[in-house]
């Protein structure tokens, strides 16, 4: 979960615009409520209390924790007191960095996240239109090499604590898309664990600079390319929803409507029982869940010459195919082939039932993004998408219900493609 006790940020940057929230919107910087850190803590207990899948309690805004981080250390305080084996997180755009990172280690924070664009300054001048440094704003080249400094400083300083850095990147055509291979570089050489190349969000609705000046989002075709062009140094990720600075819940499932204030009781009685016991089912799941991952790797090298196809799923969480197509609100996008089956990414849908208002506008769009992918797999499907889909040339099955996503995608494989290596062998 994310508490929302960083409202100021010391840079603007053209991606970015933190003055609007609707409730079902899903971007960095988006909150409900502004929270002082005894208002946080009280909420971690709620939900730790009524969900006992929490695991990390993180800070990513609304503005920058470093910038905020006299009430960044209040909260982990406060709740390190109740719960001390949450792990605890921040994630910042460096600029401030360097300022907090003794205090970080003191704090036992887990891994941050630190947000670089670029290690070309002449690049950041398209990016950033100013940061606020040492009491004073600086704008053009000269901002963008104090930031870059700051960053790397910041970085380095980290890893030279043995913290865990991830590194956040958004990815703009036509401004950052070919330099961010020079970002993974530097910064995998740097001891970055992770990359985490999103797209950016540029809908002239959210007031951003970019979404106002017509600034296009990356393809679901060249976000992909581009991670796959990065697949060398710290791992890159694929599984990142961009969520709200007050995100609670699993990827993709965000609850914290349900946690609002005005719904929490004004003394929280903590009870670690639920938590410790779903460690212990959590750890079963996933022993379970990384055999069939080695068990679909050996089936799927037998298979002779079979060629690499796309396959979405349909899936509400849990490492499973259990999201009837309908509600499907994204699919994981998975890449299969004789060597395995690997995760792509996840892209959004506009959800198909409406009560009939808006069906065949939504199958447009739904069209447009399973361009390329083979298979759809899912839950339950109805006739209309389904006969849509496969009009359109992916295929729709419900054949591998609740199986896990790897397991189910390579038996959707096996079945079209296994009999090549029985035909070949013959």
């Amino acid at each position: 979960m994310h508490v929302a006790v960083a409202p100021a940020c010391n840079i603007q940057c053209h991606y970015c615009n933190r003055k609007f929230d609707c409730a079902n919107e899903s971007r960095p910087g988006v909150v409900s409520e502004r929270l002082m850190p005894e208002q946080a803590a009280r909420k971690v207990m709620a939900i730790a209390s009524r969900v006992p899948q929490l695991s990390v309690l993180g800070i990513a805004g609304p503005g920058d924790a470093c910038c905020n981080f006299a009430n960044v250390r209040e909260t982990f305080e406060l709740v390190r007191k109740q719960i001390p084996d949450l792990k605890l997180c921040v994630s910042t755009n460096g600029l401030g960095l360097m300022d907090c990172v003794d205090a970080l280690g003191e704090l036992e924070v887990a891994h941050v996240t630190i947000t670089i664009n670029m290690v070309d300054p002449k690049v950041g001048q398209r990016i950033y239109p100013w940061v606020y440094f040492r009491h004073r704003r600086w704008t053009g080249l000269d901002a963008s090499k104090i930031l870059h400094e700051r960053q790397m400083e910041g970085l380095d300083a980290l890893i030279s604590r043995n913290v865990l850095v991830k590194v956040n990147s958004v990815m703009v055509p036509g401004i950052n898309d070919e330099h961010l291979v020079d970002v993974h570089r530097e910064v995998t050489a740097r001891g970055a664990f992770l990359h985490n190349v999103t797209p950016l969000i540029s809908d002239p609705a959210h007031g951003t600079h970019y979404g106002l000046a017509g600034q296009r989002e990356p393809t679901h075709e060249e976000l992909a390319s581009l991670r796959d062009r990065l697949g060398e140094g710290a791992r890159t990720m694929r599984h990142c929803r961009q969520c709200r600075a007050d995100a609670v819940g699993m990827l993709g499932e965000d609850i914290g409507a349900q946690f609002t204030l005005d719904r929490l009781n004004e003394k929280v009685d903590y009870d670690p029982r639920a938590r410790h016991a779903y460690r212990e089912v959590a750890e079963r799941e996933r022993a379970d869940h990384g055999a069939a991952k080695r068990s679909v790797r050996d089936e799927l090298a037998t298979v002779v010459d079979g060629p690499t196809v796309l396959v979405g799923v349909a899936s509400r969480g849990g490492a499973r195919i259990n999201e009837h197509f309908g509600h499907a609100k994204e699919l994981h996008v998975f890449e299969v082939s004789p060597a395995g089956v690997r995760f792509i990414g996840q892209r959004k849908i506009p959800g198909f039932c409406r009560g009939g208002w808006g069906d065949d506008d939504a199958m447009d769009g739904i069209l447009a993004v399973v361009r390329g992918v083979s298979a759809v797999l899912c839950a339950r499907v109805g006739d209309c998408p389904k006969e849509a889909l496969e009009d359109a040339g992916t295929e729709v099955s419900d054949a591998h219900a609740h199986a896990w996503l790897e397991t189910g995608v390579a038996a959707w494989y096996l079945s079209k493609y296994a009999k090549t290596s029985v035909e070949q062998s013959a």
